[in-house]
């Protein structure tokens, strides 16, 4: 079954924009009637969704944030009665009350829909076998990438995460295509399977499907290489649906957005004020199809851009570039802003670098000061004094050169920094503490 679907991913754009108008103006008229907080959003600012006539009018509309989720746990943004709820899944709650989400029969059809549309983008077809190392549970990943196999026709291997050499056994012995997992844990599984003695070229291994945490083009050039396969980038959050929201093509130039399913913006994180075609900013998205949890401009904190050309693919929709970062974790330093990515992408050039890596924030007196401790192989750790001086002042001026802002870098032996079988922690803030 293929779900290449040119009636919405080739819409010419006048004919997208009246057909997001539409189901915008049927998404408004849902969470008025039926969501207080929306209601009571709208009555704060004067506004009733006859008022929104045309996409222009989006910024007339309140913001909705992670701590609106919070304050009407469980079920208080819910638009239908419980009773219609065929699927609740829920964020981790580690900072606090989780977000409770939910999902009608028709929410989980077309979520399955617009998961099948990306991984088909990406190469996956029905011949074939799916192999999901995310964790099931709340966490929608699993489920979402689950749907979206099954919807394709594909075989699928609900693996589930961790228990990394059992998951290489089972793409030897089940002849595993299709890897989906996050990118630093599919950097796990290469390190593993050469510590083994397996050379990736003896599985059936073609593409990998990664998401979960941002992630850079040295990154995806690393897990290409190692593991032999076409790496390609998906994006989604519980929120607004899970994955499902964007992913890339064979072109790899983009993450195309299901225009259809969602309005996406992007916006000055510290305004909230709407930014032009091309800025780099806050993504802001607003569905159009949720029945049971519509989310009205839902500020993701994620940082990307949007490129409204046409793709070499053929597809005309929106493509969202990697996300750089969070405006909520980017840190600070010395006035500086810092993305973690923008750190990866130095070091993975760098040879000797290993993909493993960990910034450590503190502050002295009144200055902030950043140590990046980076991994490098035994025998740049086991150097002699001269050499390693020489590698770590080349490391530190291409990062001072690319953030504008100074770093003492750490090296540390091969395995020292904690792995992670889901999204990899790359941040300690002391300064928070």
């Amino acid at each position: 079954m293929s779900i290449w679907d040119p009636d919405y991913e080739c819409m010419p754009r006048e004919e997208m924009e009246q057909l997001q108008l539409e189901r915008l103006q049927a998404t408004l008229n849902r969470v008025y009637k039926n969501v207080t907080c929306y209601r009571n959003k709208f009555k704060e600012l004067g506004i009733v969704p006859e008022d929104v006539t045309s996409l222009a009018d989006l910024s007339k509309l309140p913001f909705t944030t992670k701590e609106d989720l919070r304050l009407n746990y469980p079920y208080g943004m819910f638009a239908v009665p419980l009773r219609e709820v065929v699927r609740i899944h829920s964020s981790s709650g580690t900072t606090g009350k989780p977000t409770v989400v939910g999902y009608t029969k028709q929410d989980v059809k077309v979520w399955s829909n617009l998961v099948a549309r990306f991984m088909t983008a990406a190469g996956v077809n029905h011949d074939d076998v799916v192999q999901i190392a995310f964790g099931y549970g709340l966490f929608t990943g699993a489920f979402g990438l689950h749907y979206g196999s099954e919807m394709i026709g594909a075989s699928v291997i609900p693996m589930g995460a961790g228990n990394t050499e059992k998951q290489i056994m089972i793409m030897q012995d089940y002849r595993t295509t299709a890897l989906v997992s996050t990118p630093s844990y599919a950097v796990t599984i290469a390190e593993r399977m050469e510590k083994m003695g397996i050379d990736p070229k003896s599985l059936c291994l073609k593409v990998g499907l990664f998401g979960g945490e941002p992630w850079s083009e040295a990154m995806r050039r690393e897990i290409e290489s190692r593991l032999g396969i076409s790496a390609t980038d998906n994006y989604g959050l519980s929120e607004v649906i899970g994955p499902g929201v964007a992913g890339e093509c064979q072109c790899k130039c983009g993450m195309h957005i299901s225009e259809d399913a969602f309005l996406a913006e992007i916006i000055d994180p510290d305004t909230g004020k709407t930014l032009p075609p091309g800025s780099i900013g806050e993504l802001v998205l607003t569905s159009l199809t949720k029945e049971a949890f519509p989310m009205v401009r839902y500020r993701t904190r994620d940082i990307t851009s949007l490129d409204y050309t046409k793709c070499d693919c053929g597809r005309t929709t929106v493509r969202m570039k990697k996300t750089m970062g969070r405006s909520d974790d980017m840190l600070i330093i010395k006035g500086v802003n810092v993305y973690p990515s923008q750190i990866e992408d130095v070091l993975f050039a760098v040879d000797g670098c290993q993909p493993h890596y960990q910034l450590v924030v503190d502050r002295k007196g009144a200055l902030d000061t950043l140590e990046i401790r980076i991994e490098v192989t035994e025998n740049i750790f086991f150097d002699e004094m001269k050499l390693q001086k020489a590698f770590l002042d080349n490391v530190e001026r291409r990062i001072d050169s690319v953030l504008g802002v100074g770093a003492v870098v750490k090296l540390v032996e091969p395995n020292s920094i904690p792995r992670a079988e889901g999204k990899a922690s790359r941040v300690i803030d002391n300064r928070k503490i």
